[in-house]
């Protein structure tokens, strides 16, 4: 018996990318031949990370494979016919809607995407959820079969690495307060939330405090220049973008974050919130989609959006440190149930369980 992954993409960096090669690693320790394979292979990968689904041996029908969900793709309507058992790793897909006024092309491939998601919804043998959030939403798309819910594995060694001196000495000495969001920029995000809650923030409470953007808006520059647009009609100060960067830079973003603010509506698990507990940057976080399952009984979570009520939120957080100690710990406390051995080990039963 072999288990192999599959995935239409595997990129440099992304979440979903890095849950399928730290997966890797965890099936070759339970001694289990393994591979991961795709359709599309990020030039900027190691060779000997994946393979493209051409070089993919004859299944047989002992064999595993674990496909990752979380685009359209033909790749899914391949896998739905494979003569093995078929696992599938749903990461959710963000509904087309929040892409209407922005990007038709992204309006398609997510109409896509859930299209495939109901494809497979009798073409599988079992289903493993990111988040609880996740696996209503299988529910609801006519999933019959068993679901578990398991945590994006996040191979926190990486976030150990040195990160950009310079960005760190540029952002932590000049005494502003550093308010930061990582994510792509994109509408599901709801970065103009954090705009206005920023807006408030800044014009109201502390002058001497920025917003950083930390993500790519590649794909939805439409979105991106109504952001933009809409920080130059406030005439707000200190909105930072920083697109695409090296990852010793977001690392460096983290590290001077004071508070990591997120309003997006939608995340199938929202792995900057894991990595915001690694840095302890307390969180506040709008009450949406999975944010409440990944933050778990940490952090803040807000049912609002109200600026005025986020900002001064905000604002405590800076001025009480017994609050900003407790949310701290609240998130180091939450922080272990993602520790790499925990999840790793929560996979392998799955898996196990799973095989019989």
């Amino acid at each position: 018996m072999r288990i192999f992954q599959i995935l239409p993409t595997i990129r440099y960096g992304d979440a979903v990318s890095n849950d399928t090669v730290a997966l890797k690693k965890a099936i070759e320790e339970m001694g289990y031949e393994t591979a991961i394979y795709a359709d599309n292979i990020d030039d900027r990968m190691s060779e000997d990370v994946a393979e493209n689904t051409s070089k993919m041996p004859k299944l047989r029908s002992d064999d595993v494979v674990i496909y990752h969900m979380a685009i359209g793709a033909d790749m899914t309507f391949r896998f739905g016919k494979y003569k093995c058992r078929k696992v599938m790793i749903y990461h959710n897909v963000t509904p087309p809607h929040f892409f209407e006024q922005y990007s038709k092309v992204l309006v398609n491939a997510t109409e896509y995407g859930l299209e495939c998601v109901r494809y497979l919804a009798d073409k599988v043998d079992y289903c493993i959820a990111d988040s609880d959030f996740n696996k209503q939403n299988l529910i609801d798309m006519g999933y019959k079969c068993r679901i578990d819910v398991r945590p994006i594995l996040i191979p926190f060694d990486d976030y150990k690495k040195q990160p950009s001196e310079q960005v760190v000495e540029k952002y932590s000495s000049d005494g502003y307060v550093n308010i930061v969001f990582v994510g792509r920029i994109a509408p599901n995000k709801k970065q103009e939330d954090v705009v206005r809650a920023f807006n408030f923030y800044k014009k109201n409470i502390n002058p001497k405090s920025r917003l950083i953007f930390v993500g790519s808006p590649s794909g939805l520059e439409c979105y991106y220049d109504r952001l933009q647009r809409y920080v130059e009609a406030l005439e707000l100060q200190d909105v930072i973008f920083t697109g695409h960067i090296k990852f010793e830079e977001i690392l460096a973003f983290y590290k001077v974050a004071d508070i990591f603010l997120c309003m997006s509506e939608h995340e199938g698990f929202c792995v900057p919130l894991v990595e915001a507990m690694f840095f302890e940057v307390p969180i506040i976080a709008y009450n949406s989609c999975a944010v409440p399952y990944t933050m778990g009984n940490s952090g803040l979570i807000v049912d609002t959006k109200d600026p005025a009520e986020i900002a001064l939120l905000m604002d405590r957080i800076m001025n009480d440190e017994i609050l900003k100690n407790n949310v701290i710990e609240s998130q180091n406390k939450r922080l272990k149930d993602f520790s790499y051995e925990s999840v790793k080990e929560c996979f392998s039963g799955l898996i196990k369980n799973f095989i019989g």
